[in-house]
């Protein structure tokens, strides 16, 4: 059987998230299956996984914003940022919990953040991490990332537990980095969970050892949300039969063989055929629905 949905894994200490989409592929007995958004080895936390048809989101869920809690480890500097790497420095940490407080609020709003050597990120077709370990230091453009929220939940020095909410492509370890220079002392990531991916949250996660217990008794299917569901804000139309081959062709369909107009604000639809299963997203233009993205 193929599952066609996403499926929200909770990534453990030690994996990565190739080893993840690989343990997926043996439990679940399906090649097409990719992961959004590489979370480090080391880190913990929510890690969605598109299976079948679903691969097609990856990206899209790659966009979305995050949420993430993080010890930030004060009086340390590493050449990868965390609490792993090699420390290249060490000082005392004399800042008091109101200059910490107001360091992190300082870091919310769009900033440019240079990414870490040791990323995934390529540089003249090589990854980051790849050059870092034959001992280069290369050049790195810095990204625009936006912090919605950097809130202090604890400090206890030199440790300083943070919430983070931020887009995409943001590196928490160099938050750490860059707050840890902002405050004079260094700074590293000691520990790292991600909570949220959009609509995915820490609690509803399952492990891979729970989903071999659902995959051995023929219930994995249970654990996969379906693709549709990541487009409920959108009104659902459905073809007649006359219009199924259209959908399915993924031609325009004319708005009189689905069903008519939708109710709703916008201009985009979930389409369905006749026998109500998801085609698509397509798009309303002169009383024509166009494909947007096919699924079907």
């Amino acid at each position: 059987m193929e599952y066609n949905g996403i499926i929200n894994i909770y990534k453990e200490a030690g994996y990565t998230s190739h080893d993840v989409v690989a343990k997926l592929r043996g439990m679940l007995h399906q090649k097409k299956i990719g992961h959004t958004g590489t979370l480090d080895p080391d880190a913990e936390g929510v890690l969605p996984v598109c299976l079948g048809k679903a691969t097609k989101l990856c990206g899209m869920l790659s966009d979305h914003e995050k949420e993430y809690e993080a010890v930030l480890l004060l009086g340390k500097d590493t050449d990868t940022q965390d609490a792993g790497g090699r420390v290249l420095e060490e000082k005392p940490v004399e800042v008091t919990e109101e200059e910490i407080r107001r360091c992190a609020a300082s870091f919310e709003g769009e900033q440019l953040q240079i990414p870490p050597m040791y990323s995934a990120r390529r540089v003249n077709g090589r990854r980051l991490y790849e050059l870092a370990r034959e001992g280069q230091v290369v050049e790195r453009k810095p990204g625009k990332v936006h912090f919605y929220q950097v809130e202090v939940l604890s400090v206890e020095l030199p440790r300083v537990r943070l919430h983070v909410r931020c887009s995409a492509g943001t590196y928490i370890r160099t938050l750490c980095h860059d707050m840890g220079e902002k405050l004079g002392c260094g700074g590293c990531m000691e520990y790292l969970v991600r909570t949220r991916v959009e609509r995915f949250r820490l609690l509803d996660a399952r492990k891979l050892s729970q989903v071999q217990m659902y995959a051995d008794h023929g219930k994995a299917g249970m654990l996969v949300l379906p693709v549709d569901r990541m487009f409920e804000q959108y009104p659902a139309v459905h073809t007649g039969e006359m219009g199924d081959r259209l959908a399915h062709n993924g031609n325009p369909v004319p708005a009189n063989m689905a069903g008519g107009l939708p109710d709703g604000p916008g201009n985009r639809v979930r389409l369905y055929d006749s026998r109500d299963s998801f085609v698509g997203i397509f798009s309303l233009e002169d009383d024509v629905y166009r494909p947007v993205k096919m699924f079907l």
